[in-house]
């Protein structure tokens, strides 16, 4: 299984560079439609619903206080994801990658996995309710 910087180094070096909020629902988007596709993670990582939309914190404290992110920040390793995995990223980036951050996170908000892991919170609160793979799996199969 491929690591969460795995996939975020593979998402840069294909897009180039782009602000800490895209990659953050870029990977949240590639973790779910691989779930759904493959019926298995794409890496081991929580996802949580920020405020902004879905957050890995384990990837954001590499990021934490920089805007802009390219290839190269967080030492992960491309060639570690299988054809299957670079497949999946693919289609999300052929779908999702020309959004920019504010719909991609507009967007999220929309959806159930993160409407219902902030349940009971205001729009502005702070919240760190996981977005489970389950949650992902259910609403998104049924698209």
């Amino acid at each position: 299984m491929a690591s969460i910087f795995d996939v975020a180094e593979y998402i840069l070096k294909k897009k180039g560079p782009m602000t800490a909020m895209k990659l953050q629902k870029l990977v949240y988007y590639a973790q779910a439609w691989h779930a759904v596709w493959e019926e298995r993670p794409l890496f081991d990582s929580r996802i949580e619903a920020w405020a902004n939309g879905p957050v890995a914190p384990k990837l954001y404290k590499r990021h934490k206080g920089v805007f802009l992110l390219e290839s190269g920040c967080f030492s992960g390793n491309p060639n570690a994801l299988t054809a299957v995995e670079k497949d999946t990223i693919g289609r999300i980036l052929s779908f999702y990658g020309d959004k920019n951050p504010q719909w991609l996170s507009d967007l999220t908000h929309l959806e159930d996995p993160w409407i219902l892991a902030r349940k009971g919170l205001a729009k502005r609160d702070v919240g760190n309710q996981e977005i489970t793979l389950e949650s992902m799996m259910e609403y998104y199969s049924g698209l």
